[in-house]
């Protein structure tokens, strides 16, 4: 069962392994009072008063609680942090680690903003940390890169992906969850899907380059696939594409 685990865990791409393990870690070591949680939500006044910068980072790491929630935003993290970098991403780790800095970016900014917003500060001043945001906003750009994938949740009701955000987001509802902390991922998520995939295509201009500095942290190659001439593909089965 160790060997399984540890087999996993080392076949895991590097992006969702480093993250992945920053999460735990920290949200261990905070329920173990080895870290203390003060020192990492995000506080505009301390970053920008004190220079403690290392908040804009910490409090997309720290995940509450380790309770059936912390578990569930685990599987999320694991699941579709994985997929995107080895399908959507695979062979541009560069893309995908700017893909999660953007998101990190947009949804700091949100709180920022929505913090100066009459009637809506009080709001905005309760979300302090980030990381169950960050998460939703990867199943949210997967969701839509994989649209017709069917699924079924908790085996009460199949779905399309297309609509898997939507479905969390009432679950969440149900359980007593804040919503605001699925929404802001959803926003997150919808800005870099309609910079990233809506807006080339409809300008024929890419917004979201990879700036050069990223690209060179790693040796990635380019993916190409070649489709043999005069071929043609079957569509795929049924159950090729159903996903529990």
């Amino acid at each position: 069962m160790a060997q399984a685990v540890e087999e996993w865990y080392k076949q895991m791409p590097i992006i969702t392994r480093s993250y992945l393990t920053a999460a735990i870690v920290t949200t261990i070591g905070c329920s173990l009072d080895i870290i203390s949680p003060y020192h990492l939500y995000l506080n505009p006044k301390l970053v920008i008063k004190h220079y403690e910068i290392w908040r804009l980072v910490t409090n997309f790491l720290y995940f509450r609680k380790m309770d059936l929630d912390f578990l569930f935003h685990m599987f999320f993290l694991a699941r579709y942090c994985k997929l995107l970098e080895e399908n959507s991403f695979r062979g541009r780790t560069a893309d995908f680690l700017y893909m999660l800095l953007f998101g990190a970016t947009v949804l700091t900014g949100i709180v920022l903003l929505g913090g100066m917003i009459p009637y809506l500060s009080e709001s905005f001043a309760k979300i302090i940390f980030l990381s169950n945001s960050l998460t939703f906003m990867m199943v949210y750009v997967w969701s839509k890169q994989n649209p017709f994938i069917h699924m079924s949740f908790l085996g009460l009701f199949t779905f399309t992906a297309a609509y898997l955000p939507w479905v969390l987001l009432g679950f969440s509802v149900l359980v007593g969850a804040s919503a605001w902390v699925d929404l802001l991922g959803m926003i997150a998520g919808h800005a870099y899907y309609f910079l990233e995939d809506v807006y080339p295509r409809m300008t024929g201009r890419r917004p979201l380059r990879t700036p050069s500095f990223i690209k060179a942290l790693f040796a990635d190659e380019d993916v190409v696939v070649v489709q043999p001439a005069n071929v043609r593909f079957a569509p795929p089965a049924a159950e090729e594409v159903h996903q529990d």
